[in-house]
């Protein structure tokens, strides 16, 4: 059981770091028209930029002061480059975001080195936010913290003991996580700068005969929408690595989610995030090939079937695509994606 809950807490955890990225680039979208093809490399500079400020004034501030700083680097790319080749269209836009990731890939480089950095989280987020005691005799049961060693050892051969802590970055990731999508619901349904933004898009001219400067409101939409992907940077570079190939890692899968959830769907993002987390996790932990799985439910193969390579892979080995199979099933049968309102 305690396996089980685990590893449900993991997938929502990695689901909702999915979120956190894929919010700023659904944010992007539904606002803009815009699919950055550089959103995750402002999630990696997110990541370094955290890693630089914590060593001069610790974690905290630099939780805070990174996504402004990574928003701020979005603001300057959207004026000087997006703007003048958005009225040219989206492939040109899909272009220059394209080229962009690669030159910050390479600066990172050039900056921090090929290697990993040491970002290691706070003191507060070290160790196990709580701890999973499950026993034989006396049932599963819940503690804060880390529990001591001592309750973790059984001087009794027969009596099963299973202590599963579960780490305070995780549970730290999820929180910011569900508190960056109540956040932007109420600014995008409940505030007036909301309905500005929402505005801009689909009527700006109405918007600039009220007074409001539509290329700044869409600067400043694209500079949120990179410091939400700065902030996850600083969160996932402390909670897994920061390193160069970070960008690359979750780069395409966060597209998968805005398709798969629909395009310019904040709530069909957070779906998708979740589900894709859980596929992708409980794959992993149930590693089992198709051999092992026939076996069991009883089937009886020939030795044929069962020295097929394919046969042997697990369900871990397959893991890594089961995001795109997932996807490709989404464009098959659901062009919208799940909760979208436009075609994909």
């Amino acid at each position: 059981m305690e396996f089980f809950l685990i590893s449900l807490l993991n997938g929502l955890s990695y689901g909702l770091l999915l979120f956190m990225l894929s919010s700023g680039l659904t944010l992007i979208f539904s606002m803009m028209g815009v699919l950055n093809f550089a959103h995750a490399s402002f999630y990696m500079i997110g990541a370094y930029f955290g890693y630089t400020l914590s060593k001069w004034i610790g974690f905290w501030p630099a939780l805070f002061i990174a996504p402004f700083l990574v928003g701020g680097c979005g603001v300057i790319f959207e004026r000087l480059t997006l703007r003048k080749v958005h009225k040219f269209g989206h492939v040109p836009e899909l272009l220059v975001t394209f080229g962009l990731s690669y030159i910050v890939y390479e600066l990172v480089q050039l900056v921090w080195g090929r290697t990993a950095v040491e970002f290691n989280p706070p003191d507060a987020l070290r160790g196990a936010a709580f701890t999973l005691v499950n026993h034989s005799i006396d049932g599963l049961h819940f503690f804060w913290g880390a529990v001591p060693a001592e309750m973790c050892k059984t001087a009794d051969d027969a009596i099963r003991l299973v202590c599963s802590p579960f780490p305070a970055t995780r549970a730290f990731m999820m929180m910011v996580a569900l508190l960056m999508l109540l956040s932007l619901w109420l600014l995008l349904t409940k505030t007036r700068i909301g309905l500005v933004i929402q505005a801009a898009l689909t009527h700006p001219e109405a918007v600039e005969s009220l007074g409001h400067n539509v290329p700044r409101v869409l600067m400043l939409v694209f500079g949120a929408g990179t410091g939400l992907a700065g902030l996850a940077g600083v969160i996932g570079g402390s909670t897994f690595v920061t390193e160069p190939a970070m960008g690359a890692t979750v780069g395409s899968v966060i597209f998968v989610v805005v398709v798969v959830g629909g395009m310019g769907s904040l709530s069909g993002a957070f779906l998708a995030s979740v589900l894709i987390g859980l596929i992708q996790t409980f794959a992993i932990a149930f590693d089992y090939s198709f051999i092992s799985v026939a076996q069991s439910l009883g089937w009886t193969l020939s030795d044929t079937a069962k020295s097929n390579s394919f046969l042997k892979l697990t369900i871990s080995q397959v893991a890594p695509i089961l995001p795109y199979l997932f996807l490709v099933l989404i464009l098959i049968f659901r062009p919208k994606g799940l909760l979208g309102t436009r075609e994909g």
